[in-house]
């Protein structure tokens, strides 16, 4: 027979669970983690979504970025936080190559819960206006030439950044250095100052530069041109056949978060990405709005690990313990 006290206390958490999903939620700030360092792009676009969440919550979204291990220390903070909705994660693309690069204790697909997709968007190739190249073809010419001689920075060793950089090696049989920084933000500051060559940078945080001339872009890394940049090729159409790398930025949390708040998370997102300002950003820095449910952000999650983990093991890139 079950005591009273065992008794009392779940009922006060199914009561406390009800509580949460419902219009009472949130009744104090929301923590929204950035597993990365300041200046990137999931940085940059969780700041925007934050900024409209605590309007339409009432209550403050705050952006914590938890940096390290490729994403993986901010992921772990989420996969572990409580299932109340006070502690949440944004995650890009990126997501998907720690499943193949990192020994991680929990089940990059089964173990947290898709709440919402933002958009996609692609990598764009840039490069030091300095490098005397001007197409997708130079560079592979280039770097067949003379193998190891190009340096590509990312921000991080075993990041989408860098796998983007293997998967390129691998399809346009070239060989070029991999340069790891710790976060976009640092990458991006040592390609400007002409210590590394190239970069396959994020849209929110590289178009800024391209449209200033402070880079020069080459292509985009998904087989559909951006509506930003029409006149700039993709990768695969500019020679690389079968290049693709799509980046997609979403919120999850915690498995075990009640339908209702799922489906309330879900639903703030497609409308903060309807409003009239935020969405003119997201699209002029590259990004495609993409409003589909959580069932489709699981089945993303669960295509692009399996695509990683071959990349990783074609190329040959030594996992990290």
């Amino acid at each position: 027979m079950i005591s009273r006290s065992i008794f009392v206390c779940v009922v006060m958490l199914f009561a406390g669970g009800a509580l949460a999903a419902s219009g009472d939620y949130p009744s104090k700030p929301v923590r929204l983690i950035v597993p990365f360092a300041p200046g990137g792009g999931t940085d940059i676009v969780a700041r925007v979504l934050a900024q409209k969440l605590t309007e339409s919550f009432k209550q403050t979204v705050i952006v914590d970025n938890r940096a390290g291990g490729g994403g993986t220390l901010g992921v772990e903070t989420a996969v572990r936080a409580s299932p109340d909705g006070y502690t949440t994660i944004i995650m890009s693309g990126s997501y998907a190559t720690n499943a193949a690069m990192f020994k991680m204790s929990f089940d990059p697909v089964n173990d947290i819960l898709p709440m919402g997709l933002i958009g996609d968007t692609a990598f764009v190739l840039v490069l030091h206006p300095a490098v005397p190249l001007k197409s997708v073809a130079e560079l592979v010419a280039h770097a067949k030439a003379k193998p190891g001689g190009l340096n590509y920075a990312s921000s991080g060793t075993g990041g989408i950044a860098h796998l983007s950089g293997e998967l390129f090696d691998l399809l346009a049989g070239t060989r070029m250095t991999h340069i790891a920084y710790k976060g976009t933000g640092p990458a991006t500051n040592d390609l400007l100052g002409g210590q590394v060559q190239l970069l396959f940078g994020s849209a929110p945080a590289v178009v800024p530069l391209i449209r200033a001339g402070r880079l020069r872009a080459l292509a985009v890394t998904t087989l559909k041109r951006m509506s930003s940049f029409p006149d700039l090729p993709t990768i695969d159409e500019a020679g690389v056949k079968g290049y693709e790398v799509v980046l997609w930025y979403g919120v999850l949390g915690p498995k075990g978060l009640p339908k209702a708040m799922v489906e309330r998370w879900n639903a703030e997102i497609r409308k903060a990405t309807k409003l009239p300002d935020m969405r003119e950003r997201l699209l002029s820095e590259g990004f495609e709005i993409d409003d589909s449910p959580p069932s489709v952000f699981q089945a993303l999650l669960k295509r692009d690990v399996a695509k990683w983990q071959k990349v990783v093991k074609e190329a040959k890139v030594p996992p990290i313990q």
